[in-house]
């Protein structure tokens, strides 16, 4: 009894400590800023000649301190009094907001536009964020003179817009954030407005178009504004994007490649690797060549089993970094043997480097590590990276104007770029298979070659793979 009685006292003050170091954490981010949120703003944008005038209401804040990132060139950013309360939070030196109770806290400042607006015009970073906070909710609402003529465009759905006899009103509304906006003159205009989509046009759209869109499918509900435009802006947010022609296939790659970008995290990317991704998420292979044939590859290589089990380990990938490596580990895992797929092909510019499976052993030579030979298996064969491993024994081997030559004092080899034979001491001896394989400008020596040829010994073990030369075995 006195012994259960002593574990549930220690047990408890386990339990005591750790919901203290818990909360001490929890306070230290609520006083330091570094807690994340979710909060609604609302964004009011007046232009003035040769400037924004921006009014921007956050909702929501939480009660700890907020952190306020200005644009760059945002100019006397200062406290925008709505109400008693609405700058009781602001810092003096404008640069957070205190912790409170208030949960609505109102700034204003000024982005200047060199020159005024100009057609075709992207303004980026143009809005106040706040550090580890997601906008959840916007509402945008713009006004400008009544003799300029055009169209304002965010990411969000457009709500409305009148012209009235002193200044023309735009107003959008919607989930998530807004970062960037365009401005473009003359009769562009919405043509066609869905849950995800706004389509911008100078011209009316035909009907089939807007019926094929009805079919198409997307990885979320974000909204995002289509923008027809020969001459699109290199740059610019996810949530606009511009397209010389308005097709099916166009606007279904545009929209998923800018979801999945705005969805999950690229690091040391290639182009290519979100168009994998987005194939999978969607079920539909999009993207450039090279992505068509890796999907292929791998759709050709798999088990029923591993492709669900694919597309179920794709289908959770948080919000960690996604790059050629995860990639790697996540196939590693589903197919139950090591490769680098994806990091060859990172590095593969042209082409598509194939699937190999690589052995992770330790390859020694005469009992001396030897980091830079791999050994992979494809297609049946066990093949030894020929370029690293013949020097360790002896040889010179490299690419010659005839074929791949391995050379020594005694002994020259040489492996034509034609198969079915090969050249020993200047003589001619036919074969089935092919002693040296190149795949994608690599060398690679086939294992019962290369004990045939080289006359070296090979012992396995689970950890590693002893080549033994022949002076070494006398």
């Amino acid at each position: 009894m006195k012994f259960a009685m002593s574990f549930f006292s220690i047990l408890g003050l386990i339990i005591t400590g750790t919901l203290f170091f818990q909360y001490h954490a929890y306070s230290s981010d609520l006083e330091t800023g570094n807690g994340e949120f979710h909060y609604s703003q609302e964004i009011e944008i007046v232009y003035r000649e040769n400037s924004l005038d921006i009014r921007q209401h956050f909702k929501n804040l939480p009660n700890q301190k907020v952190n306020i990132k200005w644009p760059e060139n945002a100019v006397n950013p200062s406290c925008f009094i709505e109400n008693e309360k609405s700058c009781g939070r602001l810092s003096e030196e404008v640069s957070y907001f205190k912790k409170g109770e208030t949960k609505s806290q109102s700034v204003s400042y000024i982005i200047p536009i060199e020159g005024g607006l100009k057609d075709k015009m992207l303004i980026q970073n143009a809005f106040a964020t706040l550090t580890n906070g997601e906008a959840s909710y916007s509402v945008v609402h713009i006004s400008t003179d009544s003799k300029i003529v055009g169209q304002w465009i965010t990411g969000l759905p457009l709500v409305g817009q009148q012209q009235l006899s002193l200044v023309n009103y735009t107003m959008f509304s919607g989930s998530g954030t807004v970062r960037d906006i365009y401005w473009q003159a003359g009769n562009l205009k919405v043509q066609e407005q869905t849950p995800v989509l706004s389509i911008y046009a100078p011209e009316a759209i035909s009907k089939d178009f807007l019926t094929s869109l009805e079919n198409l499918q997307f990885l979320n509900e974000e909204h995002v504004a289509i923008i027809q435009e020969k001459s699109p802006a290199k740059e610019h947010d996810d949530r606009l994007l511009f397209l010389p022609e308005l097709t099916e296939q166009a606007v279904e790659q545009e929209v998923i490649m800018s979801q999945i970008k705005s969805q999950y995290k690229f690091k040391d990317s290639p182009t290519w690797l979100p168009e994998v991704l987005a194939s999978y998420l969607v079920k539909d292979t999009i993207g450039s060549d090279k992505t068509k044939d890796i999907v292929k590859t791998l759709k050709e290589y798999m088990t029923a089993d591993q492709e669900a089990a694919w597309q179920e380990a794709l289908n959770e990938l948080g919000e960690e970094p996604i790059s050629p490596d995860t990639m790697d580990k996540l196939l590693s895992e589903v197919l139950e043997a090591k490769t680098s797929y994806f990091k060859l092909n990172a590095a593969q510019e042209n082409g598509t480097y194939p699937l190999l499976f690589e052995d992770d052993r330790s390859v020694y030579v005469n009992d001396v590590l030897k980091e830079d030979v791999h050994v992979i298996l494809h297609e049946g064969q066990v093949l030894y990276t020929a370029d690293t491993l013949l020097p360790y024994l002896g040889y010179t081997a490299g690419e010659g104007k005839n074929g791949y030559y391995v050379n020594n004092d005694n002994r020259i080899f040489r492996f034509p770029n034609e198969p079915g034979f090969y050249v020993f001491n200047q003589r001619r001896y036919s074969t089935i298979s092919e002693p040296i394989i190149k795949i994608a400008n690599h060398y690679y020596v086939e294992e019962a070659w290369l004990q045939r040829l080289f006359l070296v010994e090979l012992q396995k073990s689970d950890d590693r793979i002893q080549i033994i030369t022949q002076e070494q075995q006398e």
